[in-house]
């Protein structure tokens, strides 16, 4: 349980860095539309450049913000009920976000594999799509091996190694 849970510690700070980067690169590139704007000769394809860095903040970031439990979640009844019934809920719930986060995983790259197949390319910069829908698979991926050892978890009454 504990290399999984290093494992999980050490993919998604290495993704929350890929995501800091990808947003310091939205930040530039915003900047320097600004400017060049300005001075009559914008970025050609911000547009797209922006949606695909977003992609990536998206993505990357999404095991990292389950990790330091950045997530909203819903807790009106805790501690209303019996302790047994908001462990298993808690359970419950966690299984459900790893599996649909392995589902949605899966069905990016699928996606991802259907783009390499048409060869779609973007409108303006004709730029490959699918090497950032892999990204997001990828971060997918992360959320659910981030919400699979939360499940293992509560399940065995570990504690997170942060927690140690």
């Amino acid at each position: 349980m504990r290399y999984l849970d290093i494992l999980r510690i050490w993919a998604n700070r290495v993704l929350a860095l890929l995501a800091a980067a990808s947003l310091l690169a939205m930040v530039c590139l915003a900047c320097a539309n600004i400017v060049l704007r300005a001075a009559g000769s914008p970025v050609e394809g911000t547009f797209e450049l922006m949606g695909f860095l977003g992609a990536l903040v998206a993505g990357f970031s999404l095991g990292y913000a389950q990790l330091s439990k950045g997530h909203i979640a819903v807790t009106i009844l805790k501690g209303l009920l019996p302790a047994w019934f908001e462990r298993t809920m808690d359970i419950l719930c966690s299984l459900a976000g790893t599996l649909f986060f392995a589902a949605a995983a899966w069905q990016v790259a699928d996606v991802a594999a259907f783009m390499v197949e048409m060869g779609d390319l973007s409108e303006t910069l004709r730029f490959a799509y699918y090497p950032f829908v892999y990204a997001v698979s990828v971060g997918c991926a992360a959320m659910g091996l981030t919400m699979a050892v939360d499940t293992l978890q509560i399940l065995f009454n570990c504690q997170p190694e942060e927690a140690r």
